[in-house]
């Protein structure tokens, strides 16, 4: 049997050679953490800049995930995690969404952020392009570069509610197009995508019969008219529903975002890529936390519907804040961000966001670190207590009316 092993010396390689991986070279750093970390150091910094719900996890996931630790159920589950858990999921998609999907096409994974590694490590080839409209997360593009597939960014704009169209992406559609990558509500946005926009991408995935990627981990965070609408959950739609990779999760919705647990449905033949892939990645996700996710979903409705309603007032304080200190600011309808436009300052949003931080210890991430269309804007999140949001207004207000006089 052939060695698994080559001595460098047998490999080609040299001392001098770069012990990294090109195409790790070529990822730049997160443009969030590094705001994260400035504001760490200085006192009195009010963040408007991490999207993590700053409620405690509910108690009676806490008690679920002790109890079983009590129990001394500290074991590997299943690679694809409680049966319990994944029939739970089930039945939630079912009863929310309409979507009958089986117990054995939901794996439970380390958060969403597994999930999303799964599906691109599962579904792209080298040279596979993945279209993803951005303003988008930071890390989608990355994920799909550490597969080795070819990103192709599709710009989006407040003039449409940064809301991805079907023309949009047909424009940027070839023969090499094999993933359409949708998370929807957004961060860094709050854009929800509405059902007659996703029925006109389905015709578009039916006839160039690439496969779509949808990140709903905000699905139950979505406010005013889109929450009297309802979410759509992508494959629900007849046309995406064996096309699709579904992701979610518990961390923003249940405030579990230290848990990492997420999970992804997908069809028969994709799921066993993404199972094959966590199996030798990960075993399954942390036992105790699949045990506290359980008990979110049988429950904690009436803890979600708290938190939502509390970040609803908040919306409204940001948003009509942010307003009146004279930054233009789209309704966001889901999530907990919203993404003001800075451009009458005459400042970049890397300048912005420095000098709003230095100045006012008001910690913001620049727009652009999400792509190119956010430039000119900012990153607000309001996951945070309803005096601070509205101090940190203050605290903004004096920095764009000292700006916009200079």
């Amino acid at each position: 049997m052939a060695a698994l092993y080559l001595s460098p010396k047998e490999f080609g390689l040299n001392r001098n050679m770069n012990p990294l991986a090109r195409h790790i070279h070529a990822v730049p750093p997160s443009g969030i953490r590094r705001f994260f970390e400035i504001a760490a150091t200085m006192e009195d910094v009010i963040s408007l800049g991490i999207g993590e719900p700053d409620f405690v996890t509910p108690q009676p996931i806490v008690e679920a995930a002790v109890a079983s630790l009590a129990a001394g159920k500290t074991g590997y589950t299943s690679n694809a995690g409680l049966l319990s858990l994944r029939e739970a999921i089930a039945k939630h998609l079912a009863t929310s969404y309409g979507l009958t999907v089986s117990p054995s096409q939901v794996l439970i994974t380390v958060g969403v952020s597994e999930a999303l590694q799964l599906a691109m490590l599962a579904l792209l080839n080298p040279g596979d392009e993945i279209l993803i409209p951005e303003p988008c997360f930071v890390s989608y593009g990355p994920a799909a570069a550490f597969a080795h597939g070819r990103v192709v960014y599709v710009p989006t704009s407040a003039k449409r509610k940064f809301e991805v169209t079907a023309e949009d992406i047909a424009q940027r559609i070839t023969p090499r197009t094999k993933l359409l990558f949708l998370a929807y509500p957004s961060n860094p946005t709050g854009a929800v995508l509405r059902r007659e926009t996703l029925l006109d991408i389905a015709e578009l995935a039916e006839k160039h019969n690439f496969l779509v990627l949808s990140d709903e981990i905000y699905d139950q965070l979505i406010y005013g008219d889109a929450h009297k609408r309802g979410h759509t959950c992508v494959p629900t739609l007849d046309a995406l529903r064996e096309r699709t990779v579904l992701l979610g999760g518990f961390s923003k919705a249940y405030a579990m975002t230290g848990w990492r647990i997420g999970f992804a449905v997908a069809p028969p033949d994709i799921y066993k890529g993404l199972y094959k892939v966590h199996q030798y990645l990960v075993m399954s996700a942390p036992t105790m936390a699949q045990y506290g996710a359980l008990a979110a979903l049988e429950e904690c409705a009436s803890h979600v519907e708290e938190m939502r309603q509390a970040y609803e007032v908040r919306r409204r304080l940001i948003v009509d804040g942010l307003r009146v200190a004279g930054l233009p600011t789209f309704e966001p309808e889901g999530a907990f961000y919203c993404f003001p436009d800075i451009r009458s300052t005459g400042l970049s949003s890397e300048d912005f966001a420095q000098g709003l931080l230095r100045d006012e210890k008001v910690a913001v991430v620049p727009g652009d670190a999400f792509g190119p269309s956010g430039a000119g804007f900012v990153r607000c999140s309001y996951a945070t207590a309803d005096h601070l949001v509205e101090e940190a207004i203050r605290r903004i207000a004096r920095f764009v009316r000292k700006a916009q006089a200079a």
